[in-house]
């Protein structure tokens, strides 16, 4: 399984599309554009790769280092759209940007793909142009990312500041004095009863 791609690293693309023709010709453009380019024929080596198929079997679900996922609409089996929402339930990359390409101006199927998550709609031949328009969507994701590591930072600094700390030892103080005063009446050992870890530091931060 892939592990995260670090931020100050190119930008990784999963590229999808049955077409052979079609995987060269954006595997170069991307390549062009300086993104590092990963690139399957099928949704179902798609979701293998990016461990769906592990986490639809109830595994874990590991990080991978992908930053955004293009993705062809018609193929056999599994269409782009079928891919587009299953990457979108999926808890772990649902963050994903996804964009879908297609060599058919229907405007119910741009719509619908649009109104499940997509970023962009590419009509094939993909130009140039069109993978100039990926950056902004990757920026954005990086940003969202940073953002969401910082939150969690600061919500770990909080739940373990020293206000929050004294609170849990003074509440522990008075657990243990109750818990002496129990043993004593009715002789049950005292220590099976003991707190495990640091989990009540957050149980009492409202307090």
């Amino acid at each position: 399984m892939a592990q995260v791609a670090p931020m100050d690293t190119q930008f990784h693309v999963l590229a999808v599309d049955d077409s052979i023709i079609d995987r060269k010709l954006i595997e170069r453009l991307l390549k062009t554009s300086s993104y590092q380019v990963t690139v399957v024929d099928s949704g179902s080596k798609a979701l293998e790769f990016l461990g769906l198929l592990s986490e639809e079997n109830g595994a874990e679900v590991k990080e991978v280092g992908i930053n955004l996922i293009i993705t062809d609409y018609s193929m056999p089996g599994m269409t782009g759209y079928d891919l587009l929402r299953k990457i979108k339930e999926s808890s772990s990359l649902k963050d994903i940007p996804v964009i879908i390409m297609s060599s058919e101006n229907v405007p119910s199927r741009i719509n619908r793909c649009l109104e499940e998550g997509a970023e962009e709609f590419f009509l094939k031949p993909v130009q140039q142009s069109d993978v100039n328009r990926i950056k902004p969507h990757l920026m954005r994701q990086k940003r969202q990312k940073v953002t969401s590591n910082g939150l969690k930072r600061k919500a770990m600094v909080e739940c373990l500041s020293p206000e929050k700390t004294r609170k849990y030892n003074n509440l522990r103080g008075i657990f243990w004095q109750n818990i002496y005063v129990f043993t004593q009446s009715f002789g049950y050992a005292a220590a099976a009863l003991a707190p495990r870890n640091l989990q009540w530091v957050c149980a009492i931060s409202s307090l």
